[in-house]
């Protein structure tokens, strides 16, 4: 049996997704963490086969994380089920070694399916959320083309400043100084096309809309 670790702080999802896991007799949940300075801890002290994670648990780096994890432990399989949506970090998370990627909106079959089509080595990515990135990327016009040339690092400076932080309050999320933060933004800017910080707000909300 593989044994999975979910990291993700809502009892309602650990609890959905241990069910349907366990329905399958070919999975073994073997713990659960909830702040991220337990992650590397825990996987250090156990054999772990997948790791479901949700990115935005307590004390976590963010997708960046995955990089760390996967340098660290290379024969893990992680898959991200996250709060966000698919259009705003899938691309990143897989780039960094995930294997999967699903938001919560999901159903769970689709989850079940996600899982299991990574436990036998595969790579698992929203189906549409792939086809509309080749239609948009035919032209350099379109946005989401346009996303998916943001490194990491830029994606959680927009995301977070979609969600109202400014430029201090990022820089302490992000452990970086206000400069670096003002140069992401001019960064973000520039290769999406924007005139101003409104205009990125925009951008973004419109990624997490799904509507591109």
């Amino acid at each position: 049996m593989d044994k999975v670790l979910i990291a993700d702080h809502h009892p309602i999802t650990r609890k959905g997704v241990t069910s349907i896991l366990r329905a399958e007799e070919k999975y073994d949940v073997i713990g659960y963490i909830s702040d991220g300075n337990d992650l590397l801890g825990f996987l250090t002290k156990n054999e772990v086969d997948i790791l479901i994670l949700e990115i935005d648990i307590p004390n976590l780096n963010s997708i960046t994380a995955i990089k760390a994890i996967k340098r660290e432990f290379p024969h893990i399989k992680i898959f991200i089920l996250s709060c966000h949506p698919e259009e705003m970090y899938a691309l990143s998370a897989i780039k960094y070694g995930a294997a999967g990627y699903v938001s919560k909106t999901a159903s769970l079959q689709k989850i079940l399916d996600a899982v299991n089509q990574i436990q036998r080595g595969g790579i698992y990515l929203n189906e549409d959320l792939s086809r509309r990135l080749v239609d948009q990327g035919s032209t350099t016009q379109g946005l989401a083309y346009k996303y998916k040339r943001l490194s990491s690092r830029e994606i959680e400076v927009l995301n977070l400043l979609s969600n109202g932080r400014r430029n201090k309050e990022i820089a302490s999320e992000l452990d970086i100084n206000e400069k670096t933060v003002s140069t992401y933004k001019m960064r973000l800017l520039k290769k999406l096309d924007a005139q101003n910080v409104a205009e990125l707000i925009k951008h973004a909300r419109l990624l997490q809309s799904a509507s591109i």
